[in-house]
């Protein structure tokens, strides 16, 4: 839970600590700066061969992923853009229904159904007023959840995780800079502003993000992918909205009404239902095949 912890704190730590800066620049400075750190620890090089599907990669992954995270991050309330991601499952479902063909199941549909119904409630702008660009952003960052992960399925055992994730941020993280460095060129205030009047909380901010939401965070995702089951991970991806709605309590001052707290938690709780049935259903079956 612990990567799924401090991923759910990057909205409201951007909000508290580089509320002014830009997202371009941003997503540069979490990825390249955690990138070059892990490839420092553990050098290594993709062959040949790989090099296309990891620019893909960086691409979906990390460079459109970050800076729309911190889009979302800037123009959205930090429970919101958490307890938004628990959708992911939903855009997954669709996916391979269109893609590959792949029907979900009755249990699946109707959560799926459900968490569509309580976001349209949770989102409904007579209840709460929410940026459009933000909640733009948080359907395309599900969407580069979602074809990100499939990508990184077709490496399948041909990389380590380790060189998969170092790669990914590194190019990643130099298509944000270049992107960035574009960017400032049109609004240099922005960026200047920003660089020259750093001060200790927006060092924070970046340490924050880059050695904990990065670095530690995504090379123990990694890790513990080659090592748990997707349900383990479902449950433990729970921490995710948690933190986003306490780290938006803490940090910034975050406050709803109980019955918007309430659809989150619904929502929160249908994302995990698929799994819990599942989990049941297995240790029904553990008796039977015992005495068999």
């Amino acid at each position: 839970m612990i990567p799924a912890t401090f991923w759910g704190t990057t909205y409201a730590v951007t909000q508290y600590a580089l509320a002014d800066w830009p997202p371009l620049l941003l997503g540069a400075l979490r990825a390249l700066p955690a990138g070059l750190l892990l490839l420092a620890l553990k050098p290594s090089l993709p062959q040949k061969q790989d090099w296309p599907v990891l620019i893909r990669l960086g691409s979906i992954n990390i460079a459109a992923f970050f800076s729309l995270i911190f889009v979302m991050a800037l123009t959205l309330p930090s429970a919101i853009s958490g307890v938004g991601m628990v959708s992911v499952p939903v855009f997954a479902m669709m996916y391979l229904w269109l893609i590959h063909k792949k029907r979900p199941n009755l249990v699946q549909a109707i959560s799926g159904g459900l968490i569509i119904l309580l976001a349209w409630n949770l989102f409904d702008p007579s209840s709460i007023s929410l940026n459009p660009i933000g909640l733009v952003a948080m359907l395309a960052a599900i969407i580069c959840i979602v074809v990100g992960s499939s990508l990184t399925q077709s490496l399948g055992n041909r990389m380590h995780w380790w060189k998969v994730l170092t790669w990914q941020l590194i190019i990643g993280g130099v298509i944000l800079s270049l992107f960035a460095l574009v960017h400032a060129l049109f609004v240099p205030q922005q960026y200047m502003q920003s660089i020259a009047n750093i001060d200790i909380k927006n060092l924070g901010g970046l340490l924050w993000v880059i050695l904990l939401n990065t670095a530690l965070s995504y090379g123990m995702y990694v890790w513990l992918l080659q090592r748990m089951s997707v349900v383990d991970f479902s449950f433990g991806g729970i921490a995710n909205p948690i933190a986003g709605i306490l780290s938006g309590m803490l940090l910034v001052g975050e406050r709803f009404t109980a019955v918007q707290y309430g659809l989150m938690a619904a929502m929160i709780i249908m994302s995990l239902l698929p799994q819990a049935i599942l989990v049941l259903r297995e240790r029904a079956k553990r008796p039977i095949r015992a005495r068999t």
